[in-house]
């Protein structure tokens, strides 16, 4: 069975986000194992100097690397990461399962985004959207593409 692990920098916050969270997992239980890992954002405020930003997106990135298996199959999120519709996704995920990858860890960073650190040590990015989102609103959605993926490798109905 696949384990994915969603490695996210902040704790949710919103209950509404919570439900959305715990339906999906609910919804992924006995197709995936699945794991969300959180680790603690670091203030960043508004005025923060580039050399500021610089330092709490490493401090994270510190954070994220040590959640990191060696046998981790890393996926960064991130904008500049390569786009991809719900098909190929899936079809990538099956790819990656097909070669003997059974652990995926999926990267959501701060509200900095991710440290060079993380991106290096990923083995690929990907991006849902130029648009940002709320590292809370990005495991939703990350979490219905990955139960999205599933239900199409599966050939069941879903994704219409």
């Amino acid at each position: 069975m696949l384990t994915v692990r969603i490695i996210c920098v902040g704790r949710m916050k919103e209950k509404f986000y919570s439900d959305a969270v715990n339906e999906y997992k609910k919804r992924l239980n006995g197709r995936v194992k699945l794991e969300i890992v959180e680790v603690k954002d670091l203030p960043a405020p508004d005025n923060l100097s580039p050399a500021g930003e610089k330092a709490v997106k490493d401090a994270e990135g510190e954070l994220i690397l040590k959640t990191i298996q060696p046998s981790d199959y890393v996926i960064a999120l991130a904008i500049q990461g390569k786009t991809v519709d719900s098909l190929e996704f899936a079809a990538e995920l099956q790819s990656l399962m097909n070669s003997g990858k059974s652990r995926i860890a999926f990267v959501i960073g701060g509200s900095l985004g991710l440290s060079d650190s993380v991106m290096q040590r990923a083995d690929d990015s990907l991006s849902f959207s130029r648009f940002t989102f709320c590292h809370q609103l990005m495991r939703v959605i990350l979490l219905e593409q990955l139960y999205r993926a599933v239900k199409i490798n599966a050939g069941e109905s879903y994704h219409k």
